[in-house]
């Protein structure tokens, strides 16, 4: 059975190697209040503090631009390790594995209708007088008042904790235990790092991608030079242009089509916009799927071949459209453009897409729609015919003819160009197929550093049933 709250809180403070400090800033001191509910208290907690006022805040962990933020975090962090190893390391040092828990939130405050959200952060040692590690996450408060934020706030705290001292060896146990005895719905982790002393090798994407096979996050994200980041504090106020594909493998194809669709996205920004605009290449969790098992070294071939050509990697599990459109709107103020091929913009139409919206095939495109969203369309050139299919030309089923033509007409649909007939007669797949056969012509499909990658994938990718688009 999963030990509840008040069980983890009274384990800690029975075990004698394990002490440490809290220090708790935005809302209340949740996490330290389930350790001084349990008994045996005196046993854990060394001190705990909380810094509301900002002066008193600045004054001991230095000033900040942003309070509720991951540098503020690592200031506390940095601080209240210290004095702790300092004043109780020669005491206990030899019998003891110190930590310093911290936090930094903003919960629901009066009349307030803001993003509620939080940094927590644990400094610990493995072992008595090892050099410490570092394990950091953010979490979206989704409760309305106040008093259930703080509430599902300490709850997390604990099981941070708990996971760190009891799950850290397993990844999905302990991702999974940071939201025990917390109902879904309630709080959204989109962020875990591990860092520091036993964790040097460790890669914080298989850890991103716990969060989001886990239920515990829509997306996470990865910038080319391979840190995880928060999404919404990356897109902050930029525009976004996101190309949603498989890539397996990663293809020219998919180089052209988002140069291509920088150009007119990047024309159509105010001044004040262009030139800050984020690039981000989507891989949907269905497209991870190797029957009913997920691929975690599928995913970090494909992200590792994305960021060497220097794209940033968003993974997501809206499979859905307007699911997407909807988290990316979250995100940021600014306009956003998706880039699919018209395979994609086909299954747009699809009634399997909308089938849990109300509105149905409407809704679902009044979702995608909402706010800015401009899909940017790569066309495909059909093998058999030789047809070019563009978006001008492009048969929308016959009930929605006339809701494609408004899109058109209003362009929220734009077609863009592609001059390299080779790159539109091939997929995936037929790159995959090459490979296999010994043809060597997928080479001039797929960029160099791509390559091994794509060779690895090849024979998975052709198995019965599991094909690429």
């Amino acid at each position: 059975m999963t030990p509840t709250t008040y069980d983890k809180a009274l384990e800690l403070n029975l075990d004698p190697e394990v002490y440490g400090t809290f220090a708790e800033i935005g809302a209340g001191q949740e996490t330290a209040n389930w350790f001084f509910r349990a008994s045996g208290t005196a046993g854990l907690v060394a001190k705990s503090i909380s810094a509301y006022d900002m002066t008193m805040s600045d004054a001991i962990y230095g000033r900040a631009s942003r309070y509720v933020s991951a540098e503020r975090l690592a200031a506390m962090l940095d601080h209240e390790y210290a004095i702790l190893l300092e004043r109780l390391g020669p005491k206990r040092g030899k019998d003891t594995t110190f930590f310093a828990f911290c936090n930094t939130v903003r919960a629901r405050g009066w009349r307030d209708a803001g993003e509620c959200h939080g940094w927590l952060g644990l400094r610990f040692q493995i072992r008595p007088g090892d050099p410490p590690a570092d394990i950091i996450l953010h979490v979206r408060l989704l409760d309305g008042p106040a008093t259930d934020q703080m509430d599902a706030l300490g709850m997390i705290g604990v099981n941070l904790i708990y996971a760190a001292f009891r799950h850290r060896r397993e990844l999905q146990g302990f991702v999974e235990a940071l939201v025990e005895n917390i109902a879904p719905g309630r709080v959204e982790i989109d962020l875990v790092k591990l860092t520091g002393y036993g964790y040097e090798s460790f890669d914080n994407r298989r850890c991103a991608l716990q969060l989001v096979e886990s239920g515990l996050t829509e997306a996470t994200m990865f910038l080319p030079s391979g840190e995880v980041v928060q999404p919404a504090e990356a897109l902050y106020r930029r525009p976004v242009l996101l190309l949603r594909g498989s890539f397996d493998p990663v293809m020219n194809v998919h180089l052209t089509m988002l140069g291509e669709a920088r150009r007119g996205f990047a024309a159509a920004l105010e001044e004040q916009d262009r030139g800050r605009e984020v690039l981000l290449c989507e891989i949907s969790m269905d497209n991870l799927l190797r029957g009913h098992s997920l691929d975690p070294q599928g995913f970090l071939d494909r992200a590792n071949a994305l960021q060497a050509l220097g794209e940033t990697v968003l993974l997501s599990r809206c499979a859905e459209f307007h699911r997407l459109a909807g988290f990316l709107n979250r995100c940021t103020s600014k306009p956003l453009g998706i880039i699919l091929s018209i395979g994609l913009l086909n299954e747009l139409f699809k009634a399997k897409w909308s089938a849990k919206l109300a509105g149905g095939l409407l809704e679902s495109f009044g979702r995608l729609f909402m706010n800015q969203v401009v899909l940017h369309v790569f066309p495909w050139k059909n093998r058999r015919s030789g047809e070019l299919v563009t978006v001008e030309n492009f048969r929308a089923p016959e009930d929605c003819v006339h809701l494609y033509q408004y899109f058109l007409d209003n362009r929220r649909i734009l077609g863009i160009g592609c001059e390299d007939d080779e790159l539109l007669r091939h997929t995936g797949r037929d790159v995959c197929r090459m490979i296999v056969e010994g043809d060597a012509r997928w080479r001039r499909l797929v960029p160099p550093v791509a390559w091994a990658m794509a060779e690895r994938h090849a024979q998975v990718s052709l198995a019965p049933g599991l094909g690429s688009e």
